[in-house]
């Protein structure tokens, strides 16, 4: 719903006012909060930087500013979602906005597991990804790069099986 309301917003000004109101939520349970909240949104900063280079060239930038500013309160709004919402509670709220497709005799488990999955397993992947940098950078003095996307594609397969394995253990779908 977020997003809608934030691609229904073309003004660069409004969109700096949600950006803002975003940050003031993330400030309100505290600084350790702020800090953890913001330091999760830095991943989007090679993307930042991309589009608005792109919008300098094609001398469009206020047009790149509605759009920074709009995928970092998106995301940002993402991330305090997650932040604050235990998984179950999310997977019943998946579980809610599914139930017209039971009705109409759609499957919706694979749906429910597969958001669930993806939000409990994407920080665990992040987290691999860093552990794989690090131990990168204290083997070589060359920078990882692309270096370090087979050995993380293997790590995420390898995961993958373990936990297709476990729910095919449980019963799977």
């Amino acid at each position: 719903m977020a997003t809608l309301v934030l691609f229904s917003i073309g003004s660069v000004w409004a969109q700096g006012l949600i950006c803002g109101l975003t940050l003031l939520i993330y400030a309100l349970p505290g600084w350790r909060f702020f800090k953890i909240g913001i330091s999760r949104l830095k991943i989007l900063w090679p993307f930042i930087v991309l589009i608005l280079i792109w919008h300098v060239l094609t001398a469009d930038l206020i047009n790149g500013a509605v759009i920074v500013l709009r995928m970092v309160t998106a995301v940002g709004l993402a991330n305090l979602v997650t932040m604050t919402t235990k998984l179950s509670q999310m997977v019943a709220v998946v579980m809610w906005a599914t139930t017209p497709l039971r009705r109409i005799g759609i499957n919706t488990r694979g749906i429910e597991l597969g958001i669930a999955l993806v939000v409990r397993f994407t920080p665990v992947l992040v987290q691999k990804g860093q552990m794989l940098a690090l131990s990168w950078r204290a083997r070589s003095v060359k920078r990882q790069g692309w270096r370090i996307v087979v050995p993380f594609a293997v790590l995420a397969i390898d995961d993958a099986e373990h936990v297709a394995e476990a729910l095919r253990a449980r019963g799977g779908l």
